[in-house]
């Protein structure tokens, strides 16, 4: 058969047919509970990919890839065929059966939906800046924001081009699929959006001192972001209830877990409650926010966590147990400066602290590669997974 690589690739050479039976019975076994190794993934973002010239060698910005449904969907087309060329993983390497793309509109959409204004940073990713810390109630003035009005109208449109598109065109011989986009069927968790929103030091200081003002805030934008999920999911076909139902608030490592459980847990238990099943939730938070795991997991149903860092692997594995999925690795930073030998060290180390009991973890970057990371390292990270990534025989 043909190779799907080039000499300029990183992977030219490599039994991909191989590697590609391994990963489906890496992943075969995990999914059915009984995994043979620890699958080893690494997760990247268009943030990589545009700040990387042998991705991306015309040098597009953020503000041309988000501005242009078209460019928007090339881009993503050949920055995921150089990942299937490039980034060794637990993934199917070479092309696909089919490529798979979703409009991407960062994490500043949710706040630009509620009335920020989106700025294009040199060299970074698009943000916004609060535009109600002066006078937070203001944000509710006009009441709960159109599902589809505002940045997501312009969301429904790109939506609608990729789906076009995609039926009408292939990209190198495979067919392209378009999921729903994440930015209207998900959210980024209602601390976060509040400190986006407020600024965070106008959030964390409400917590303490005005806690009923914090909920009428907080019930506001849950609120409208349960009423727009449902929209949007309606529109797209996304079931609600659904099983493997996942949700985040990177905020949350900034507050105590008995502030977490008064002031942020009853919205997060509400999200999950309206959209999942209660089998297989799973969710992501930046940073450590291992201290409020368990609560997620027995008042949200949640049995599979993404991880930030920095993380205590061992311990969390004792607070959660063996049948919990657990996903993280390296500190990313760790990861962009440390020589290839230090990548796998920690690596090893991550994996002989405890974490692999019961078998039931990823290993990962810290989460979300940060652009100038060498592919040596998360090479590296790689090799540690294949010959280390065993559980033991007593767990």
């Amino acid at each position: 058969m043909t190779t799907p690589f080039a000499p300029s690739d990183r992977l030219y050479g490599i039994d991909w047919q191989a590697h590609n039976a391994e990963v489906k019975a890496v992943w075969d076994a995990f999914n059915a509970g009984k995994p043979i190794r620890t699958p080893v993934i690494v997760g990247v973002t268009t943030r990589y990919f545009i700040d990387n010239p042998d991705a991306n060698p015309d040098g597009i910005d953020f503000k041309a890839y988000t501005e242009d449904v078209d460019l928007m969907f090339d881009t993503q087309l050949r920055f995921a065929s150089w990942s299937a060329r490039n980034i060794l993983q637990d993934a199917q390497l070479g092309l696909p059966d089919k490529w798979v793309l979703s409009v991407d509109f960062q994490n500043y959409w949710e706040s630009a939906w509620f009335g920020c204004e989106i700025e294009y940073l040199a060299g970074n990713v698009p943000d916004t800046r609060p535009a109600f810390s002066g006078n937070p109630e203001s944000v509710m003035d006009r009441g709960m924001p159109d599902p589809f009005g505002g940045i997501m109208a312009r969301g429904l449109e790109y939506h609608e081009r990729f789906v076009e598109r995609a039926a009408n065109e292939t990209f190198l011989e495979r067919p392209i699929e378009v999921l729903p986009p994440w930015y209207g069927t998900g959210g980024n968790g209602v601390m976060t959006v509040a400190c986006s929103l407020f600024g965070p030091d106008f959030v964390c200081m409400t917590m303490a001192e005005d806690p009923d003002r914090i909920h009428r805030l907080f019930r506001f934008i849950n609120d409208a972001t349960i009423a727009r999920m449902k929209a949007w999911r309606e529109r797209t076909g996304v079931p609600v209830p659904q099983d493997g139902f996942g949700y985040m608030d990177d905020s949350v490592p900034m507050i105590s877990l008995p502030t977490f459980k008064r002031c942020v847990l009853p919205y997060l238990k509400d999200i999950y409650d309206t959209f999942g099943t209660g089998k297989n939730h799973a969710c992501h938070m930046c940073g450590d926010a291992t201290r409020h795991f368990t609560a997620l997991r027995d008042e949200c149903k949640v049995v599979n966590f993404d991880t930030g860092f920095p993380v205590d692997f061992g311990k969390l594995r004792k607070d959660l147990g063996p049948d919990v999925i657990i996903n993280g690795g390296p500190h990313i930073e760790l990861l962009r400066i440390a020589t290839p030998q230090q990548a796998y060290d920690e690596s090893v180390r991550i994996l002989q602290s405890g974490i692999l009991e019961g078998g039931m973890f990823v290993l990962r970057e810290g989460n979300n590669l940060a652009p100038g990371t060498p592919l040596e390292n998360t090479e590296a990270m790689y090799r540690a997974g294949r010959e280390h990534g065993y559980r033991s025989e007593e767990s």
